[in-house]
């Protein structure tokens, strides 16, 4: 039975998969904190007030949260910007074979 669960951990790429899971949470953790702590410092001094997240917009008795989206737009943006850059730095493309 022991056997069986190792050949199907192995035929299956589970190990890799599980591997890959903690590599991922570990890279999350570091692109946040370059967004957070070097990125965004520097785009919120360029703006006026430099507390842009929490700016709202009213229309009626509805408030939106436009600094709140914004703030998400933009952090999703240079995350994934960093995190192509290191995909497209570690994992470069086997030439194609000479025919």
């Amino acid at each position: 039975m022991v056997g069986e669960f190792k050949a199907f951990l192995l035929k299956h790429g589970v190990i890799a998969l599980a591997v890959a899971v903690v590599i991922g949470g570990a890279v999350q953790k570091l692109v946040a904190a370059i967004v957070a702590d070097l990125i965004m410092p520097i785009i919120g001094a360029l703006t006026p007030g430099g507390n842009w997240r929490t700016a709202t917009m009213s229309i009626g008795p509805i408030k939106l949260g436009l600094g709140d989206f914004l703030g998400a737009v933009l952090d999703f943006l240079i995350i994934a910007l960093v995190v192509f850059l290191i995909v497209k730095t570690l994992v470069r493309e086997q030439p194609a074979p000479a025919k």
